[in-house]
């Protein structure tokens, strides 16, 4: 039927209808990214959770339903408005994380509402496009689409377009370019779809010499912003953590910030304080040596988490220990922990030992697939502040770590505060029992984090040491039964197990945590 209505007309039409479906998949491929990006930043910035995305989304959400109902008060030139919208949209969009990342440094108290107002300008920016593009598609190729065919063709490419941006964002944009710099390339292709609607349709748009300059300079300044990113977010990073940066990377899981300055060097993961060498040695013989000392020969060692080497190198104090085994998720962690001098120092060059095995997985299916058993396990797992970390404080979690210990074996798992957590802490206590293992709760004074909690799991009681090794700087004999010891304010309070199905100890940890941070 085409082809009787006359080739010549139809080949000219057909690369402005195939630019515009391309630009459908370009266009939901941005407006997702911005919506990624916005919760990325929120968690890095204001607590990695599950709060943060749902407010974000939901949002993002409401805003794209008002662009789409305000889509119908356009009813003329919908090309010119469609191109200023892909502007502003490249513009706003783009520059969001650059803009929130630096405002968090010098005015941390407006982050939020800045935060919520550009995704709500953002989201209904981008629900205005999908309207405006099925209204040109109409206008234009009437004979071509009914009505339900026009809005197949155009939801399949925004579904599409939004599946490739979900895939490519964690695994390769954040870690390849980092998260302003991705905002910025989304934002430039949202410029080029403008470039491109301006080229398509020259010959209908009025002012076309302003349309042009607005590509131009929206281009410019993007592409501008893009060149100086990366000092950008070494400005924001240098004024956000206080001291000099000396390494930086966003992984596929997380961004990994190291500084150094006069008090020493310090880990950060998104954001969160992990470690600071000035007293790092009172978390790491804490978490160590009440299990490894109790065993009393141990020598198969796991340690899960724990992939700055702090927690191996205790292990290897013990010279009877013959394999350890590490489990990290994220390669970045242990390749810049074995590989950087001054973090090789710190861990005493743990992670080159012969003695070492590192494996790059997720310790949850690690454990459900190696069929190993270890005299002692050290879980050195993050704060539990989402549903990701928090499956590994779960019944099912620690069912498969009984499963890995030896007959007399000990693990020790690291948790919060018993202090300002108190609830979260002994929820895990509580769920460690529940799968029948004998928990032993203890906590240690750390000044970076105020009074830390550990609990020791096992099938046996624990025993005390009759020895430590050698060159402790915190931990000795004389001082361990202060360990053991909870005054009245961190005292056992009731609680729950934490249930893979329910989670409740992220709930509980962000309400106490939280409350500090107010």
């Amino acid at each position: 039927m085409a082809d009787a209505e006359g080739a010549a007309p139809a080949e000219a039409i057909r690369p402005a209808e195939v630019a515009l479906l391309a630009s459908v998949f370009v266009v939901a491929a941005c407006g997702l990214l911005y919506e990624l990006a916005a919760g990325a930043l929120a968690s890095y910035l204001l607590g990695d959770s599950v709060l943060q995305f749902s407010t974000i989304i939901g949002t993002y959400l409401f805003a794209m339903g008002v662009g789409s109902w305000l889509s119908r008060f356009v009813e003329r030139q919908l090309v010119a408005n469609f191109l200023r919208i892909e502007l502003l949209v490249g513009l706003i969009g783009g520059l969001m994380p650059a803009a929130l990342f630096a405002l968090h440094s010098v005015a941390a108290g407006s982050f939020r509402f800045a935060l919520y107002t550009l995704v709500l300008v953002v989201g209904t920016l981008v629900g205005l496009e999908i309207p405006l593009v099925m209204r040109i598609l109409k206008q234009h190729f009437r004979a071509r689409y009914a009505l339900k065919d026009l809005v197949s063709q155009v939801l399949t490419f925004d579904y599409l377009g939004a599946l490739a941006v979900a895939i490519a964002f964690p695994l390769v944009l954040v870690p390849q370019l980092g998260l302003i710099r991705t905002g910025l390339f989304f934002g430039l292709l949202n410029a080029a779809v403008a470039l491109w609607a301006l080229w398509l349709f020259r010959a209908e748009l009025r002012g076309l010499a302003a349309h042009a300059l607005a590509c131009v300079l929206t281009v410019a300044t993007l592409a501008a912003a893009f060149a100086g990113a990366e000092g950008i977010t070494r400005w924001a990073e240098d004024r956000f953590y206080g001291d000099a940066i000396v390494y930086a990377e966003s992984s596929a899981y997380q961004r990994v910030v190291v500084t150094s300055g006069h008090g020493g060097v310090r880990l950060f993961l998104n954001g969160n304080l992990q470690f600071h060498s000035r007293d790092e040695h009172r978390y790491h013989e804490a978490l160590v040596h009440p299990a490894m000392a109790a065993h009393g020969a141990p020598r198969k060692v796991l340690v899960l988490g724990g992939g700055d080497g702090m927690a191996v190198r205790e292990v290897l104090k013990y010279p009877g220990v013959e394999q350890v085994t590490l489990v990290e998720l994220d390669p970045h962690m242990t390749q810049l922990f074995s590989t950087a001098p001054m973090l090789r120092a710190l861990n005493r060059d743990a992670l080159q030992s012969p003695k070492l095995r590192i494996v790059n997985e997720d310790a949850f299916g690690w454990l459900e697939k190696n069929p190993e058993h270890f005299d002692v396990i050290v879980v050195d797992f993050p704060d539990p502040t989402n549903f990701a970390i928090g499956k590994l404080y779960t019944t099912t979690f620690y069912q498969r770590l009984d499963e890995h210990l030896a007959a007399g074996g000990y693990a020790v798992v690291q948790t919060t505060s018993p202090l300002i957590a108190r609830r979260s802490y002994w929820t895990v206590a509580t769920t460690i029992e529940s799968v029948g293992l004998t928990a032993t709760p203890y906590h240690a004074h750390v000044p970076s984090f105020g009074e830390w909690g550990f609990i020791l799991a096992s099938r046996r009681p624990w025993r005390w040491p009759t020895e430590l090794p050698g060159g402790l700087r915190f931990l000795d004999l004389a001082g361990l039964p202060a360990l053991f010891h909870f005054p009245p304010d961190m005292s056992r309070v009731p609680a729950e197990p934490n249930l893979l199905s329910n989670q409740r100890l992220v709930h509980l940890f962000e309400e106490e945590w939280g409350k500090v941070q107010q």
